[in-house]
């Protein structure tokens, strides 16, 4: 049994979607079997001709059938196979959230893609998502029915308990990539909002893929007059962001939409108390007194809600303690790579046999 995973290049882009996908493709190489990851070059996901030559050259090559083993394809390079839905009809989707969801996009290109994904969505043989919440969006939006939709969440590793920053004040943590959905601009205002509380706030996340939101990001905290009090460190991987979660004192994260949440997970993983917005599905991740969900792009709420958390740091033990706890009983990624490889060992075999 042979997987082949295509995704929009490079493959080590560091973000939730491609740290998922390189997950599963470890587990299925774990396993012993052979995994070819097709890297497809041109715009993503706003696929440009590039990329929809690279699309179709790669099925042509790869085959699509299911006897060249299973094909799976992340959403977020699904939009440059537009117009071959017949061609994919034997294909799984991996679809961490609808690309047509993302906020940076402008109406025109968010109405052209989510008629793409509306065509292709229930063309797929097959569409993994990780969350319920996708799954009840691609339902209800999109027209798949559910019997052809899996749910497998992202897994977490085994961490060791934040130790936080110690003091004085308040260290907060936000991981995610700058780009709009995220909401780094509204958590930037509800802090600047908390000026007479002692607080400092890191921010962990590539500028690569918007570099003007970036830039603007930056010039935002020097408008708000808190640049001092905030450090954009870039992207920041193994032992390096391993020391930030434990500086950290709390999680915050003011996104718009999430598929799933990862970083939130990785928060309660860690034992932190965490202060996010219910974009998605992050905040189901968020247990009862582990933190504090706010409206998305409500700055003045969640302002009011961190302020607490903030202010008082026995808060913020009590509500790590839930958030620890909540984080023991997630699922590892050793689980949910076995789900992944039992998932498609099963399309590849009900496939071949109604061929």
């Amino acid at each position: 049994m042979k997987l082949t995973l295509i995704v929009p290049a490079p493959f080590g882009t560091v973000s939730g979607g491609y740290v998922y996908d390189s997950r599963m493709v470890a587990a299925w190489r774990l396993e012993g079997k052979t995994v070819d990851v097709v890297e497809l070059a041109g715009s993503h996901p706003m696929a440009d001709n590039q990329a929809r030559q690279a699309a179709r050259a790669c099925l042509s090559a790869i085959g699509w059938l299911p006897a060249q083993g299973v094909t799976v394809i992340d959403g977020l390079a699904l939009p440059a196979f537009a117009g071959m839905a017949a061609e994919i009809g034997h294909v799984t989707g991996l679809i961490h959230h609808p690309v047509s969801m993302e906020t940076a996009l402008g109406d025109t290109d968010r109405a052209a893609l989510a008629a793409i994904e509306k065509r292709l969505f229930p063309a797929l043989s097959r569409v993994i998502v990780t969350s319920e919440t996708t799954a009840h969006t691609l339902v209800a939006d999109f027209a798949v029915p559910r019997e052809k939709i899996a749910v497998i969440t992202p897994g977490t590793d085994p961490v060791p308990r934040s130790s936080g920053s110690g003091g004085p004040g308040c260290h907060v943590l936000s991981v995610g990539t700058l780009i709009p959905r995220k909401g780094h601009d509204v958590l930037l205002r509800a802090l600047a909002r908390l000026f007479d509380l002692d607080w400092h706030l890191t921010i962990v996340g590539s500028a690569d893929r918007d570099p003007a939101h970036a830039e603007q990001l930056a010039h935002l905290a020097d408008t708000l007059d808190i640049a001092s009090r905030v450090t954009f460190a870039g992207e920041v991987v193994g032992a390096g962001l391993q020391a930030l979660w434990q500086r950290a004192d709390l999680f915050a994260l003011a996104t718009h939409y999430e598929g799933y949440g990862m970083a939130v997970a990785e928060a309660l993983a860690h034992g932190l108390p965490v202060a996010i917005t219910q974009g998605g599905a992050a905040a189901a991740l968020v247990p009862i007194e582990g933190g504090v969900v706010c409206v998305p792009g409500d700055a003045d709420g969640l302002s009011k809600a961190m302020r607490r958390l903030i202010f008082s740091a026995d808060l913020r033990r009590a509500m790590g303690d839930t958030a620890w706890q909540a984080g023991q009983a997630l699922p590892s990624w050793e689980t949910q790579g076995k789900l992944f490889i039992q998932e498609t060992r099963d399309v590849a075999s009900y496939s071949t046999k109604g061929q």
